[in-house]
Formats: structure tokens, C-alpha cells, sequence
């Protein structure tokens, strides 16, 4: 009887917490803020082949003649797309602003930037949301 029991009892508690879908609740606590992008990833590269940054780094040499850079976010949906801008800057001086948008979680974008032979030095890529904040910040050297 006290077996029976002792079965029940366990039973009993252990029947509701094996059918919980934990996979949901992880998801949702790991997924960023309704509206609010994140940068999964963000690289420099010569090339994106097949939706993939290829021959990544931070230094580059001064013929390069033109870099991508590449972004995985999350965060954004088809119901409710993201804006992020890949802001480029040689030393100081910012040289352009490309708009990107997301519409899916994860999404993948790119963008490029010619580089001509004398633009040698630092360079840095900023990753900024629609409102400007910086997301994240890639920086390189070309030519050195």
C-alpha cells in the first residue's frame, strides 16, 4: 500500500512537470524585447557568397578596391521589420550611411563600401538602430 502510494504521490507531481514545453519559455526569455534589434553578428569582409561573409578581418590591404560589411540581427518580424544603418567611417570622418531593413529573426544584410588605394589607415563600421544608438562597432585598418 505504502508502494501504491508512494507511486501516486510521484505520479502525481512528477505527471504535470514532464508535460510542460520548456523550449517556449526558454525561447521567449532568450529573444530580445518586442521591436528592439540585437546584433547576432557583425563582421568586415571582401565578399558575402551564398549569404556568408567571406575572408573576414581587421586589416585589409590598400588595393582591397571595396569591403562589405555584414550584419546578423534579431529581433525583427515580418508584422513588425527593424531598421539598422551601417555607418562607415574613415579616421573621423564619416563617408556613408547605408539603411538596412529586417524583416525576419534572424535576418542577414550587408552592405559595401568601395575603398579607393589612398584611403589607407583606420576605419570603423558602426552599427546603429533607427534611433541611432550604436549597436555595435567594427573596427580596421586598410594598408597597414
Amino acid at each position: 500500500m505504502n508502494r501504491t502510494l508512494s507511486l501516486l504521490v510521484l505520479a502525481a507531481v512528477a505527471g504535470p512537470l514532464a508535460a510542460q514545453d520548456s523550449t517556449r519559455a526558454a525561447a521567449a526569455a532568450a529573444a530580445p524585447a518586442t521591436g528592439a534589434l540585437s546584433v547576432a553578428v557583425g563582421v568586415v569582409a571582401r565578399s558575402v557568397v551564398d549569404r556568408a561573409p567571406q575572408d573576414t578581418g581587421a586589416t585589409f590591404p590598400a588595393d582591397v578596391g571595396g569591403l562589405v560589411c555584414f550584419t546578423q540581427v534579431e529581433g525583427a518580424s515580418a508584422d513588425a521589420p527593424g531598421t539598422i544603418h551601417h555607418v562607415w567611417f574613415h579616421g573621423d570622418a564619416q563617408v556613408a550611411d547605408v539603411e538596412l531593413t529586417a524583416r525576419g529573426s534572424p535576418w542577414r544584410t550587408w552592405s559595401r563600401k568601395t575603398v579607393p588605394a589612398d584611403w589607407t589607415g583606420p576605419w570603423h563600421v558602426e552599427i546603429r538602430d533607427a534611433g541611432g544608438a550604436v549597436l555595435k562597432r567594427i573596427d580596421f585598418t586598410v594598408g597597414q
